[in-house]
């Protein structure tokens, strides 16, 4: 069996005992009851339309049409279970990515990848399609190799709507833009992009050139940043002109730490044991849970987000380094960070933070020997009836920590004669992760190794 599903089954195993609750399998809640034959069918009865130029300045009628789509009803069933699997799939994707970048900084939302995967799982066939179902945590038998999966990916959608799109509250700002740029010629599935635009969700499909790679980038570059999505990083390096078909995900995660104030003088940051650079502060004293734990190794600190969201910042100590900690993320349950936290009084001193993230989705799949997956010999015929070549799926993360704009800047904090305060300084590589408070779904993970790089 794959051993992303091994995990994952021992983590929702561990989940549901921990949790006090009856697991129920979710598998009849997504299931796709048409026969093999009736999908056939539908890719041969397929709509399909050319996109809009990314040049044009006229809205296309696919996408006026979504704005008369009826909202449906949040989705509450099936949860647990995607949300647990988004985990185990981000773990696996954060493993390789910390391979490949070391000494980097790293963000990725686990959510947001899962949507990206399950977006090409809902325009593939055969065998892509089984593929993409086991990757995805539905590791179900099919009929035959050559049949479509039972898993209807239409029924995933809400769930993971609801959870990956958190009540918005003042010190947090989400951004999310998904944008799907087909060559000139290319036709794509009426059906397939109407079901992946929804009311409130940011997805745009336009018609690239990728003949010309700097022209395209240019033209990306501005259609982004007219959509107020900071973008400046090249998202078409090493790409093969005779691609027909990128998929970008753009997010942004921007949180102000309530009642912190701007340190008057940059001070010193340790991005290793040798290399230390100079870099903004802040500081804020309050009530904060927090545990020092020695069996993990990790300093921890949760701190709430409006009422919704609480961030939590992990630091190695007894000498450990950050890829131990690291590690905890890749294999074990991330509800094991929030066991015996105890309120304390805490002086807290952390940097401003504020950097972006690029990668090609596809990069961590090849190290994870999933390199045809979508490759020239995947099976996208329910996306579209040419033959697709993706050669990207961009994942944009930017990431900022800051203060409040109202909060005046102080000097350094003087050391507290009141014992009972805890006076903690992450000035060295840290981790952090935000998390929904109801359901406790992990919507960014990723590590600071240079909090202005």
């Amino acid at each position: 069996m794959n051993p992303g599903v091994n995990l994952l089954c021992i983590l929702v195993c561990i989940i549901s005992v921990t949790c006090d609750r009856v697991y129920v399998h979710p598998f009849h809640l997504f299931t796709n009851h048409e026969s093999c034959k009736k999908l056939e069918d539908k890719e041969w009865l397929m709509k399909t339309f050319v996109p809009t130029s990314i040049e044009s300045h006229i809205t296309p009628a696919y996408e006026e049409s979504v704005r008369n789509k009826s909202e449906e009803e949040p989705q509450i069933l099936g949860v647990d279970y995607l949300k647990d699997s988004a985990y185990v799939l981000g773990a696996r994707i954060y493993r390789k990515l910390a391979e490949m970048f070391p000494g980097e900084n790293i963000l990725l939302s686990p959510t947001s990848i899962y949507q990206s995967l399950l977006i090409f799982y809902l325009g593939a066939s055969g065998h892509t399609a089984n593929e993409l179902q086991s990757l995805l945590g539905f590791n179900l038998p099919s009929v035959s190799q050559d049949c479509t999966s039972k898993i209807d990916g239409h029924k995933i959608l809400p769930v993971l709507r609801t959870i990956s799109n958190p009540n918005k509250v003042d010190e947090v700002h989400f951004s999310k833009l998904f944008c799907l740029f087909s060559a000139p010629n290319v036709h794509l599935s009426e059906s397939f992009v109407h079901e992946l635009a929804f009311a409130n969700i940011n997805f745009y499909v336009r018609a690239v050139d990728f003949t010309n790679l700097t022209w395209a980038g240019e033209q990306i570059d501005f259609f982004v940043k007219n959509k107020n999505i900071q973008k400046s990083k090249n998202l078409l390096t090493d790409m093969d002109p005779a691609s027909n078909l990128l998929f970008a995900t753009y997010t942004q995660l921007k949180v102000v730490v309530k009642g912190a104030s701007l340190l008057s003088e940059p001070q010193e940051f340790w991005t290793d044991s040798e290399t230390q650079v100079f870099v903004p502060m802040m500081t804020v004293t309050g009530s904060f849970e927090h545990k020092f734990d020695n069996d993990l190794n990790l300093s921890v600190i949760k701190i709430a987000v409006g009422e919704s969201i609480f961030l939590l910042l992990l630091q190695p100590i007894n000498n450990e380094d950050l890829s131990s900690a690291e590690a905890q993320y890749s294999f074990q349950p991330s509800y094991l960070w929030l066991q015996k936290l105890s309120l304390r009084r805490i002086n807290l001193t952390l940097p401003n933070v504020s950097f972006e993230n690029v990668y090609n989705l596809q990069d961590p799949l090849n190290k994870m020997g999933l390199s045809e997956l979508l490759g020239k010999s995947a099976n996208f015929s329910m996306m579209s009836n040419a033959n697709l070549n993706v050669r990207k799926i961009i994942n944009h993360q930017l990431l900022e920590l800051r203060p409040g704009e109202a909060d005046r800047a102080e000097n350094p904090t003087e050391p507290n004669e009141d014992t009972e305060t805890l006076k903690v300084t992450l000035n060295k590589p840290f981790l952090l992760a935000v998390h929904e408070k109801e359901s406790c779904t992990l919507l960014y993970f990723g590590r600071v190794i240079n909090p202005f790089r």
